[in-house]
């Protein structure tokens, strides 16, 4: 259930019992409220990311200055608590300026002038310092490991590193990029503002920002070149009021005569009465990670091994298991037959589905369906018995799979499936294939039900449901369970969950042995 918090005390109370080491790490998301598809991808990201995530809707009075548009800023409380609810988040901090910034308040954090004295700096005094300020009091309030801005807002991004950096927090911060809109705007809670016709006047801020990184692209390095472009896109829309565009380092966003490696170009303009920002970054392509697809049998140990290899390698896991068993218990709770492939699709395409990092060894994965946490029934038996059934109807599998592609197209990612090394993904850069005997499988199966306080069956009839399971995976007709032609066999009857994640590792350090050095 969301927690809405409102005092201080309130989140100091909330959190204290995920002040341990043993808990999962606490993300944070802060916004302004108004929330639209940028800041949700923000907490999507984090939601996945984190055991525990905070999301503080607070319109910051500090970064205001005399003439902005604090008192009419977008304000849809109702709206942005149903979307936190949705994601899964645990708690919204919702503070009143007095909560934060009580009578006497005089104590704030001043960013360095080589970073607020350019770009947004000059015509907005002092609103980097209200940023810098109401950031470090709520990254000490909630103590996350990660904190998670968009780089739309580059010059904050650039601050809110360098405060995280001088102060010492022991708090990641995490860049997210750019969500647009169709038509190529950044999302904004500021387009609001905007008029049918405004709207399509500031498409040109895009437009400019879209040319001069081809031109990046082609070859071009000098910034005068990359400048002349874009204002020449930009006359294109006569009524934009152009407040500055600029090539610059994206950390110390000092101008650039030459881009060497990275580079930032950023644009401030008005259109009509409203002040909009945008920019593209240049050059900073890091190589993408590999994705690492884990396909077997049920009971072979691999949801345990994916996550603790994702674990090892700092990379994101993905429990697709846990998606189709979502989509079982949604479709029980719904009356809908695990048969009835029409009404699996109908529920699928509705079906808002949210994993995160548990701290319950017997639960390590907490799962969301449509804002109702579901972490203990989707691995009832009752689930068990009829997710392959579900698994098989090719319209559900259509739409996960498209989720699980977006999920970890970016790389760094560990998935565990039947079909993630043949269908899925299957390009990933290492493909594992994890099998037992049925009996040992059989095995390992009434210790997880031990584990989670379950009646065991009888050691043949858990034989029996493994090896209907196995046809059932073998034998659908859409994506059924075959291992790939390149993926690694890796027989775990003999091997403990540690000696198969030291054979795992092994095999990723073989394969990747520069990522590994």
């Amino acid at each position: 259930m969301l927690a809405v918090i409102r005092t201080v005390a309130e989140l100091n109370e909330f959190m204290r019992p995920y002040r341990s080491a043993a808990v999962a790490d606490t993300g944070l998301v802060m916004t302004m409220g108004a929330l639209h598809q940028g800041h949700q991808s923000l907490i999507a990201r984090a939601r996945r990311e984190n055991g525990l995530l905070i999301v503080s809707i607070f319109v910051n009075p500090l970064q205001f200055g005399a003439g902005e548009d604090l008192e009419r800023y977008p304000r849809s409380l109702e709206a942005d608590l149903e979307l936190c609810r949705l994601e899964g988040v645990d708690a919204v901090f919702l503070p009143d300026p007095a909560e934060l910034y009580p009578s006497g308040f005089g104590t704030t954090v001043v960013p360095s002038e080589v970073l607020t004295t350019t770009l947004c700096g000059p015509s907005r005094p002092g609103h980097f310092g209200g940023v810098a300020t109401v950031v470090t009091k709520v990254i000490n309030l909630v103590r996350p490991r990660r904190a998670y801005f968009g780089q739309k807002d580059a010059q904050q991004v650039a601050v809110i590193r360098r405060v995280v950096q001088d102060l010492n927090l022991d708090t990641e911060v995490v860049v997210c990029p750019t969500v647009r809109d169709s038509d190529g705007l950044a999302l904004s809670s500021r387009n609001a503002y905007l008029s049918p016709l405004e709207r399509t006047q500031a498409r040109v801020l895009p437009r400019a920002l879209g040319e001069a990184a081809a031109l990046f692209e082609a070859g071009i390095r000098y910034s005068d070149k990359l400048l002349d472009t874009v204002d020449s896109v930009l006359r294109t829309e006569p009524t934009v009021q152009i407040e500055y565009v600029a090539v610059v380092d994206p950390d110390t966003l000092q101008n650039l005569p030459e881009v060497h490696s990275t580079a930032l170009i950023a644009i401030a303009a008005r259109i009509g009465t409203t002040r909009l920002i945008d920019n593209v970054l240049l050059g900073r392509s890091l190589e993408r990670l590999p994705i690492i697809a884990i396909d077997g049998p049920a009971g072979a140990g691999k949801s345990t091994l994916a996550r603790r290899l994702a674990q090892n390698l700092s990379f994101l896991y993905i429990d697709t298991g846990a998606m189709y068993r979502a989509v079982t218990w949604q479709a029980l709770q719904n009356g809908v037959s695990p048969s009835d492939g029409p009404g699996l699709e109908q529920i699928v395409r509705h079906l808002v589905i949210r994993l995160a990092p548990g701290n319950d060894p017997a639960y390590p994965m907490r799962v969301w369906a449509n804002g109702q946490e579901i972490t203990r029934p989707v691995r009832d038996e009752q689930i068990t018995a009829r997710v392959s059934e579900v698994s098989a109807h090719p319209g559900v599998r259509t739409e996960l799979v498209r989720q699980q592609r977006e999920l970890g197209q970016q790389g760094g990612v560990v998935l565990d499936g039947r079909d993630v090394g043949t269908h899925v993904f299957p390009h990933a850069e290492l493909k594992i294939y994890l099998t037992a005997s049925v009996t040992e499988r059989a095995e390992r199966r009434a210790e997880d039900l031990a584990a989670k306080g379950l009646s065991i069956p009888a050691k043949d009839v858990l034989e029996v449901q493994i090896q209907q399971r196995d046809a059932q995976d073998c034998n659908r007709t859409f994506a059924p369970l075959r291992k790939a032609a390149d993926a690694v066999e890796v027989v775990t009857d003999a091997f403990s969950i540690e000696q198969t994640l030291d054979v795992l590792l092994n095999i990723y350090r073989q394969r990747f042995k520069d990522a590994a050095e």
